[in-house]
């Protein structure tokens, strides 16, 4: 299987191999999701700011659709094609802190079929802690040529994580706190889809927001994916992304839910479970 999840050095031996390479810097917290500035102000050199918000999810759509719902087809080929991807590239998404964000580039632009999509692990902080250099500005690409071809990594609609998670196989990635539904500040119902498993994504995180070694994760998740593939939700498809890519460089198979909890809590026919 081939890791992707690369290192600073690794993203600066690809950029300077010559090779098309297309660098995203993925910057968006809940706090601000907005990080132009940041790019702005120092980014990877060539690098091209995406819009998480606005580039990697679908607008005006109702809440029961949750609050990333997947962009339509047409426009993330806009979008794929605005940011200077083409058919063969290596893209390498980053972020400021933990790959969140780019983890979500990583999962939409493979799910649409970008073939060879990398994410640097410990994001734009472990690229200037190795001492590698920024640039100011914003890069504007020449546009691309990339296809898209959907579905190209599992996903699974409301009804297919409720089966899942009926089976005990649907990990939860948000908070405990929030898996119990002792709290809710994003939408409308407390608490999480019955039979789910929490696994909150701080578990496989270190202090500096980078995913743990492969065999770490492997243990952290063995008894639950000794029985087949794995289902991952959160509060609206961002950090389940990562949970997806966690278990990716680890060897085990996940499917992504992309409407999670923020669709889950805005229908009033599905059940909602309470504590542990």
């Amino acid at each position: 299987m081939m890791r992707d999840l690369i290192s600073p050095a690794e993203l600066a031996e690809l950029l300077g191999e010559g090779r098309p390479v297309r660098v995203l810097d993925v910057r968006w917290t809940l706090q601000k999701p907005d990080g132009r500035d940041d790019y702005v102000a120092g980014h990877i050199p060539g690098a091209v700011y995406v819009d998480l918000d606005e580039d990697l999810a679908a607008h005006g759509r109702p809440a029961t659709e949750g609050r990333h719902p997947l962009p339509g087809l047409d426009d993330l080929q806009r979008t794929v094609r605005r940011l200077g991807i083409n058919d063969g590239d290596t893209v390498v998404a980053y972020d400021g802190w933990n790959a969140m964000g780019a983890a979500r580039a990583w999962w939409v632009l493979g799910w649409a079929g970008i073939g060879d999509v990398k994410v640097l692990n410990g994001g734009i902080d472990a690229w200037t802690a190795a001492g590698k250099p920024l640039e100011r500005g914003e890069v504007r690409p020449e546009p691309g040529t990339a296809t898209l071809s959907p579905g190209s990594r599992p996903s699974l609609d409301i009804d297919a994580a409720a089966e899942l998670a009926a089976r005990g196989r649907l990990v939860d990635s948000r908070a405990p706190e929030r898996f119990r539904g002792d709290v809710e500040p994003m939408d409308p119902k407390p608490g999480h889809i019955p039979g789910a498993v929490n696994v909150p994504s701080s578990r496989y995180l270190d202090e500096a927001g980078r995913i743990l070694p492969a065999e770490r994760v492997r243990e952290l998740f063995a008894e639950l994916a000794a029985d087949g593939d794995l289902g991952v939700y959160c509060g609206s498809g961002v950090t389940a992304a990562n949970t997806a890519l966690a278990l990716h460089e680890a060897g085990i198979a996940a499917s992504l839910y992309p409407g999670s909890w923020s669709q889950w809590s805005n229908l009033p026919d599905r059940p909602v479970a309470l504590g542990d």
